[in-house]
């Protein structure tokens, strides 16, 4: 019988996979015997997280990457197929905020938020497309309870989130002809240092490990071929921002 749990030979790119969110799927995924290729706008991070997870370096892959980058994705991805000879699995997972009001915001600091949360996606599903098509592959969408609902002086970061699970939803529409999985995992709130570095007084014990969402990530990478959960929400049990 096959083993479901199990994503030997497959290869997964992880964006945002220095800290984090990313960091905890990357090693669900290394743990799943997947081949993973862990991309961060911080290099040194990439590779220090690779390294903890894969100490003599024969699974794993560390790049530098601004998602936002068409070059760089499309060079990145091709480091990737090159190292790895194949590519299945996109998750598209580098997130960034800027916390201002309305009146404070910056043209600049809107569009750095656009760039990473909801052009980067688009970048990679783009440019990875050929790849997947061949290995009838999936793509993960990290969202968040920020494209559920808001709250104030986070105008930016909603419409990004907004954006992608729109964009996450088109997709998964679009390119079920080709045979390519698209699923969006909409995440509450989580102890990582995306969150608390900006926000340090929250209540931590009503928040959740990143490690449960990575497994929820590896559940639908392990469903059965002719299979696909289009959305999953991952939520602490006391939600800080999903009521």
């Amino acid at each position: 019988m096959q083993n479901l749990d199990s994503l030997e030979g497959r290869t997964a790119f992880v964006t945002g996979a220095g800290s984090g969110l990313g960091a905890a799927i990357a090693g669900r995924l290394v743990r799943a015997n997947a081949r993973v290729v862990l991309a961060d706008i911080v290099e040194d991070k990439a590779r220090a997280t690779a390294k903890g997870l894969d100490p003599g370096g024969d699974r794993t892959l560390a790049l530098k990457l601004d998602v936002a980058d068409e070059q760089g994705v499309a060079t990145a991805l091709q480091a990737a197929q090159e190292r790895f000879g194949a590519l299945d699995i996109l998750v598209n997972n580098a997130g960034t905020d800027v916390t201002a009001s309305l009146d404070e915001v910056s043209v600049q600091d809107w569009s750095r938020v656009l760039d990473t949360n909801l052009l980067g996606p688009l970048l990679l599903s783009k440019a990875a497309l050929p790849a997947l098509r061949r290995s009838r592959g999936h793509i993960v969408n990290i969202a968040s309870t920020a494209a559920l609902r808001a709250w104030p002086n986070a105008s930016a970061y909603h419409a990004s989130k907004w954006g992608l699970r729109g964009l996450s939803q088109a997709l998964h529409t679009e390119l079920r002809s080709s045979n390519i999985r698209v699923s969006t995992v909409i995440a509450g709130g989580m102890r990582t240092p995306f969150l608390l570095e900006r926000f340090p007084d929250l209540d931590q014990s009503k928040l959740q490990d990143p490690a449960a969402v990575a497994e929820a990530v590896h559940f639908l990478l392990s469903l059965p071929p002719e299979s696909v959960i289009a959305e999953i929400s991952v939520l602490p049990r006391e939600e800080t921002s999903w009521p």
